[in-house]
């Protein structure tokens, strides 16, 4: 049987997911109870499920006219890039999909970009044509001028597109003649992309990606580049350092539709999965065990963003969490290595905190919100940049920063970007929106989301990637406003809460368990301010108790987990559990708070 191996790259929100969802349609893979729910099949956690975003890169195969053709769906997201890079890896050719009113986007320079270094063929999929006001063919001319750019060959330039609408389950080679499925897109493929040539020789394979199970411990995912695979082979297993180790294969495994089928035998060229090997990273090779010749190994991006992880110690700690001590975030980080590859996490100088670093506030967010739907407790501090010194100067990261927003709001935008040290390198109107880009340090990314939305009435779009390391651009203003402090343990009071309005905003609800420490709002000016809200009214004989005016509150501001990291200073911790997210400072008591202030 034929194989082609394809992955499909695009911008956050271009539709790939669901389009590999249509592509699994077609080929008939999945079976009628399945589809019933309505939901994408390959967003198969509730994370990605929730906010629509895919975080880890999925394997399916479908069968169209008696080839099998494996698909593999990569994240959108800056912050999984390392997901992306490594997976083209196993590709023999790519689905760029771009939206057929935004066009090419930042994230789609850059999967393009590694696809394209890489001597990848492209296939465009212009998707979303059924949209108002769409410009099918400026894009197609906007995605040529890219790969120019891109330093694309010959044979990549000269690339096939389809056109359709993915949500619709269509695609056509002419956008204004629509078709009623989307074989086309899957005949294009089969004609474009050529059965791949396999080399004579020993068996190598390069790990790219890897699974984890608790039954069966580490799989390692890759292309069988040539020889065969079969269970229980003695291999050599080639380490990125050159050291090589014995292992012998327990099973081996391809992908059929959305599941996993157990084989024999591995043919060259297929895309497999293989238990039973300890101890290996991705880049290693497996090799023939008699004459090994390993690959050359895939260099892995850096992380750019380092977060303090530690144990809960609040007032509160143990009341929801089933896993609260130090051993139990100790384990659940080392296993979260085993598969999470642009993680790192190092010991610090206290055995209950961890200095854990990952690729942006999303990434890290995602591995703690994952952690506290498992009932861990923890507390996080304030996200970090990481600072390197490069020929004796002190560099920062830089990411190119892409805001579509009304054109009205603009102003608004160039402004506060400026304000955190970034530079505007391009402005363009579309429609009655802009899409601004800028160079800005990645500390100055931290926090801008919300004020943008918070300025455009919610219409600001914002993408950012990592560009490269430049010299230090010096500090950054940070938040202007102080926090309130609650002064003691206790139930907030409506009463309190009303006395104090005028105080600034409040980020919790009346009758609500706080603790001394806990932040509990933002003060209207600047500096922090202790308030007491667990105070009740002094009843005298004179009046009953309800004769006064109805307490009108203001709904409090409830943050989302990004949210909080993003808002939080340098003296403050974020508190993680099942059930809340609360804002404390790290020194609980106003006199603690006082005497380091003064130290």
């Amino acid at each position: 049987m034929e194989i082609r191996n394809i992955a499909i790259i695009a911008h956050v929100d271009h539709g790939k997911t669901t389009l590999v969802d249509k592509m699994i349609e077609a080929g008939q893979v999945v079976n009628e109870r399945d589809r019933m729910t309505g939901e994408l099949i390959m967003d198969n956690n509730d994370l990605e499920r929730e906010r629509g975003i895919t975080i880890v890169s999925k394997n399916v195969s479908v069968t169209y006219k008696g080839t099998k053709i494996n698909i593999i769906d990569t994240p959108g997201h800056a912050d999984f890039g390392g997901e992306v890079e490594r997976v083209l890896n196993m590709a023999d050719g790519v689905c760029l999909l771009v939206d057929a009113f935004e066009g090419p986007m930042p994230q789609t320079r850059f999967v393009l970009g590694k696809a394209l270094s890489m001597g990848i063929k492209p296939l465009l999929v212009i998707n979303k044509v059924d949209k108002e006001n769409c410009t099918p063919e400026e894009v197609h001319e906007k995605v040529f001028d890219l790969m120019f750019e891109l330093d694309a060959n010959e044979e990549q330039l000269d690339f096939p597109t389809i056109y359709g609408s993915a949500k619709n389950g269509w695609m056509s080679t002419d956008w204004k003649q629509p078709t009623d499925s989307i074989t086309p897109l899957l005949d294009q493929i089969l004609e474009y992309f050529p059965p791949r040539k396999i080399e004579d020789g020993n068996t190598q394979m390069l790990i790219t990606s890897l699974d984890f199970s608790s039954y069966v411990g580490r799989i390692a995912i890759g292309r069988l580049s040539r020889g065969v695979l079969k269970e229980n082979q003695p291999i050599i297993l080639s380490k990125s350092d050159g050291r090589q180790e014995k292992h012998r294969i327990k099973e081996v495994f391809v992908f059929e539709g959305i599941e996993r089928a157990k084989v024999t035998e591995v043919q060259a060229g297929d895309l497999c999965a293989v238990t039973g090997i300890e101890g290996f990273e991705i880049g290693d090779s497996i090799c023939d065990a008699e004459n090994p010749e390993p690959l050359p190994t895939i260099k892995m991006d850096e992380p750019t963003m380092s977060m303090l992880f530690s144990i809960n110690d609040s007032p509160f700690f143990g009341k929801e969490g089933k896993f609260v001590t130090s051993r139990h975030i100790a384990d659940r980080l080392t296993k979260e290595l085993e598969k999470n590859l642009a993680l790192r996490v190092h010991d610090t100088d206290k055995a209950d905190k961890w200095m854990v670093f990952g690729r942006g506030v999303l990434h890290l967010s995602v591995l703690i919100e994952t952690m506290r739907r498992e009932g861990y407790e923890l507390q996080v501090g304030q996200p970090q940049v990481i600072i390197k010194e490069i020929d004796g100067v002190k560099c920062e990261p830089i990411e190119e920063l892409t805001i579509d927003l009304p054109e009205e709001h603009s102003g608004t935008a160039v402004e506060a970007v400026t304000r955190r040290r970034g530079e505007m390198t391009n402005m363009v109107p579309k429609g009655e929106r802009m899409i601004v880009t800028f160079q800005i340090p990645s500390r100055g990314i931290i926090g801008l989301r919300n004020y943008l939305l918070t300025q455009t009435a919610g219409e600001a779009i914002m993408n950012h990637r990592f560009l490269e390391y430049q010299p230090y651009k010096g500090e950054i203003p940070g938040r202007q406003n102080g926090s309130l402090i609650s002064l003691e343990q206790g139930t907030s009071i409506p009463f309190s809460l009303n006395n104090l309005q005028e105080r600034g905003k409040f980020f919790i609800a009346p009758n609500e368990d706080i603790y001394e420490g806990q932040v509990i709002g933002e003060n209207s000016r600047a500096g922090d301010l202790c308030v007491n809200v667990t105070k009740t009214k002094k009843l005298t004989n004179m009046r009953a108790s309800g004769s006064d005016d109805k307490v009108r509150l203001a709904p409090p501001k409830v943050f989302s987990l990004e949210e909080c990291l993003e808002y939080i200073q340098s003296d403050e911790y974020v508190e993680v559990t099942p059930k809340n997210l609360r804002i404390r400072k790290i020194l609980l008591k106003e006199t603690d708070r006082k005497r380091s202030g003064k130290a």
